[in-house]
């Protein structure tokens, strides 16, 4: 929040609050009275000197972004992202969102390592016991597609391999590959517990996850059933819901006669479709009870198109809609969701016409083997000369994406294994309603609320290689879907199976492997040691205290944790969760390879310093997108070299670390006491008041959660209260030579102020803040560990409007300088008029407005009533009760003016 004139630190503050600016020689005014106390860096802390990690700013021009790695391993290696149990007191617990482990940093991982990394440095400096349990996703399907797509490139066909093989590959590239997304996380300052960290194939996680399905299984909650699902072609494997994108795209609605049975040539209804390829596979035709258009025809038959004569039924359903098309809908519950539903709830009979690769099968005749979309077009050409197409017209429709291939899901009837939802769904809403779980922000209960209370089975199981196996074994010879085995691996399945069949028996596993949401779903406590509770971490740190995601995957993955949290464990898995919204480019556009929007984060940091990014990142609001551009992170870049800047000053004008007396002198003030306080200078003790003030207030909105509100109070009180303005007041009591006490009173509140400054921006900017801490004087520990500030401090509101009035009477004669054109380095005489009371606190702080206002104080005048000269000056009020009076003979050359006017008269006239 910068005032309108050059702040201290700009280009062109060089004449700026300069003490050698008040010299005879610059000024040509008496000033015998002012004298420098000159303040030499020549300090460092023992850390920061000896061990070759930190940089002060007195030997640095600008805060180094390299030295952000060092500072990291230098933390890492103290031990301080390692939770401290003894410390006693509630834990504070995050479960990082797992990565995939294929990612690469992008903005979405940038904003939860930010918002996370700031709760727990937050909460560690709170002297909470604090853990951060970082860790990676196995994501089975794109693992496994990165590794076919390095197999092609080598000439190598997956199958060619065996699943042994192939497996094998695939922990072969995680082992040199997988680390890539933690190494940038790192970059991020994630001050998690890297001793802890897990993956959701390592061996702990795995025996977690077949206690779940063995355990769901038993309660009979697990269950293998033939249902539609989202099937991708290339992958030949489920998808879940999450993994299908949605976009509208450009296509063509064809128009196709049905004949009716029965009927003459030229009777029939004529059906609206995107996919003709699926007709192969309906079942019925449908129109609305109320069409009186179709009515005759409900309760006979229609011939399917190219089937060579086939029947289907003619129903009717409000489920159809009368607008679209002709308002005659065909019913292909083999490849269509709604088709699927509405098949199941009349009793239809549903026909797939579709191999798993995405070729039609033998019920298409004579188009099996084709793929679908070359069966569409050689379907409507033969349509077209046998007289039963109508017409093609172009139509806009909902077209569903593989997430990782970007080709079209087929919906498909599929067998495969569910696990039974609603009775999970009502435990995890009663948790929300009845107060265990907090949704931040609140309007995404409602979203929760209703996704659970409408809920599906979950498809849980997907066709590859790569993931946690189905622990299901079937008997060889027998009917799968009857005869099956649950167990927790191939011995117990074995045993379990010659119980039951004999010692010969024979078994071989289910090949499928589970959906890898299914194991990220018990991340809070599997992490933690479960199923064995008596774990030590799991009794230390579960349950967690707050999940932080993305609000897009607040169904697949924050429900799903909390019914199997409070299915296994018999508790919430965490009490809170926080939604961080999207991260979207400067005009509000997603983020996309397409757009060439995408902004890096490897790359901004490189340009503008990790803390700059996560203070831009911070400074959003939960669950709203955030839009990133250039200018505000060249904005926060600035404002840490302000940070930077300000350290240079206050350690500069510190006393050098040998004078005992002085630093006394300085540790004597004591901040929290009301007495100390009240005795000091208006500015200083303006500035504390304004610190403990904002100390109560962002701890607040730290606890609420509400950062993007810490970011801006703290911005504001560091730029305009602290910098601009009590940084230069202090200077006129620093080099101000009547009075070591007064200079002593302002060295303590420079470093008490910048001390408190530091650790309340540390969770945001924790590079810059350690360096910066680690130059100051007396620090026996790490900023990282150190104590947060104490709340409900004294403070002195008298003080606070007393100091706001001097403000008001500086901002009012700097813009009558400005106004007037008045040169910079000019010194003007005033007459400050008030009453009594606020005569004696301003003038008291003299020195201050003159240098503040860049007044002569020698023809400063403190008065009751307007000067003899009133009538040729500027008159300023800048506040009830307080005015100035400035000469004009200082503010203008007056035979200038009256020349420069008379020119304008004679060229107007």
């Amino acid at each position: 929040m910068a005032l309108s004139h050059p702040s201290l630190f700009s280009t062109c503050a060089a004449y700026r609050f300069n003490p050698l600016l008040f010299s005879r020689r610059n000024r040509g005014i008496n000033i015998s009275h002012w004298s420098f106390r000159r303040f030499s860096p020549r300090f460092f802390t023992v850390v920061a000197s000896e061990n070759g990690i930190f940089t002060s700013p007195e030997s640095a021009k600008s805060f180094d972004f390299t030295s952000e790695e060092r500072i990291y391993n230098w933390w890492e290696s103290q031990g301080y992202f390692k939770p401290s149990v003894d410390r006693g007191g509630d834990p504070f617990v995050i479960s990082m969102p797992p990565p995939n482990v294929t990612g690469s940093l992008h903005m979405g991982h940038a904003m939860f390592v930010t918002l996370e990394d700031i709760m727990v440095r937050y909460h560690r400096m709170r002297g909470r016991p604090t853990l951060w349990l970082p860790g990676t996703d196995h994501a089975g399907i794109a693992t496994q597609l990165v590794v076919e797509r390095m197999l092609s490139s080598e000439g190598i066909k997956k199958a060619e391999l065996g699943r042994d093989e192939f497996t094998r590959r695939v922990w072969e590239w995680k082992e040199k590959y997988g680390g890539t997304i933690t190494n940038q996380i790192r970059r991020l300052g994630a001050s998690c517990d890297w001793t802890r960290e897990h993956f959701t194939l390592d061996e702990q996680l795995s025996r977690a996850v077949v206690e779940a399905f063995v355990r769901l299984h038993d309660k009979g909650l697990i269950y293998q059933g033939t249902y539609m699902v989202n099937w991708s072609p290339s992958l030949q494997t489920a998808v879940s819901d999450l993994e299908v994108e949605y976009s509208e795209e450009p296509g063509t609605l064809y128009y196709i006669k049905y004949r009716i049975a029965g009927g003459s040539r030229s009777e029939y209804l004529t059906i609206a479709t995107t996919r003709p390829e699926t007709l192969f596979g309906d079942t019925a035709i449908a129109v609305h009870p109320e069409d009186n258009r179709y009515s005759k025809y409900i309760g006979g038959q229609a011939i399917v198109p190219m089937t060579f004569g086939r029947h289907v039924p003619i129903i009717s359903d409000r489920y159809v809609d009368k607008e679209f098309g002709t308002g005659v809908l065909k019913i292909s519950p083999g490849h269509d969701h709604n088709d699927y539903l509405l098949a199941r709830k009349l009793g239809l009979p549903i026909l797939n016409v579709m191999n798993k690769d995405g070729t039609l099968n033998e019920v298409a005749g004579l188009y099996c083997g084709l793929d679908r979309f070359e069966a569409r077009k050689k379907l409507w050409s033969d349509l077209e000369e046998t007289g039963l197409a109508v017409r093609k017209e172009p139509h806009t429709s909902r077209v569903p994406r593989s997430q990782r291939g970007g080709e079209v899901i087929e919906p498909l009837v599929s067998k495969q294994w569910f696990v039974s939802m609603e009775p999970l769904a009502e435990k995890a809403l009663r948790a929300v309603e009845n107060g265990q779980i907090t949704i931040m922000p609140e309007r995404f209960e409602k979203i929760y609320n209703h996704w659970l209370s409408n809920i599906k089975d979950w498809c849980i199981s997907r066709q590859l290689w790569w993931g946690h196996r189905i622990p299901v074994w079937y008997v060889t010879g027998k009917d799968s879907e009857e005869e099956y085995i649950v167990a927790r691996n191939a011995e117990e399945a074995l045993e379990k199976a010659r119980q039951k069949y004999g010692e010969g028996v024979e078994i071989y596993q289910d090949p499928d492997v589970l959906d890898t949401w299914f194991s990220s779903a018990l991340w809070p406590f599997s992490t933690l040691g479960w199923p064995d509770t008596s774990a030590d971490d799991f009794r230390n740190f579960y349950p967690t205290t707050v999940l932080e995601t993305g609000h897009d995957i607040l169904f697949f993955w924050v429900a799903r944790m909390i019914m199997m949290g409070i299915e296994f464990t018999g508790t919430v898995p965490f009490s809170n969760v926080y939604l961080h919204g999207l991260i979207r480019d400067s005009q509000g556009r997603k983020m996309s390879k397409t757009l060439g929007n995408v902004i890096d984060p490897i790359d901004t940091i490189k340009d503008f310093g990790t803390d700059a990014l996560r203070f831009t990142l911070a400074l959003g609001t939960a669950g709203q997108d955030l839009n990133l551009s250039i200018e505000r992170l060249t904005s926060n870049k600035a404002f840490t070299n302000k940070l930077w800047n300000a350290g240079k000053f206050v350690l500069q004008n510190l006393p050098s670390q040998n004078d005992t007396s002085a630093w006394e002198n300085i540790l004597a003030y004591k901040f929290d006491m009301e007495e100390f306080l009240f005795k000091l200078p208006l500015p200083e003790c303006w500035v504390v008041s304004k610190l403990h003030q904002l100390i109560d207030t962002v701890t607040t909105s730290y606890d609420k959660f509400f950062f993007g509100d810490v970011a801006r109070e703290t911005y504001d009180f560091f730029w305009g209260d602290f910098a601009d303005w009590y940084i230069e007041a202090s200077k006129a009591h620093l080099y101000h030579s009547e009075s070591s006490a007064i200079a002593s009173a302002a060295q303590a509140v420079l470093l008490y102020v910048f001390e408190n400054i530091l650790k309340i921006l540390h969770p945001f900017m924790p590079f810059v803040t350690e360096e910066l801490w680690q130059a100051l004087p007396h620090q026996r520990q790490a900023l990282i560990v150190s104590h947060w500030p104490e709340t409900s401090l004294p403070r002195d509101a008298n003080s606070i409007k007393k100091f706001e009035n001097l403000q008001a009477l500086t901002r009012a004669i700097r813009n009558a300088r400005a106004e007037y054109s008045v040169e910079p380095a000019k010194r003007l005489s005033a007459s400050i008029v008030a009453n009594n009371d606020v005569l004696q606190y301003i003038s008291k702080e003299r020195e201050v407005l003159a240098l503040l206002s860049r007044l002569d104080l020698q023809h400063v005048h403190f008065t009751d009533s307007p000067p003899g000269y009133a009538k040729q000056s500027v008159h300023l009020v800048a506040g009830e009760g307080l005015e100035a009076y400035l000469p004009l003979s200082d503010m203008v050359d007056i035979s200038a003016e009256v020349q420069r006017l008379s020119k304008r008269l004679s060229k107007i006239l």
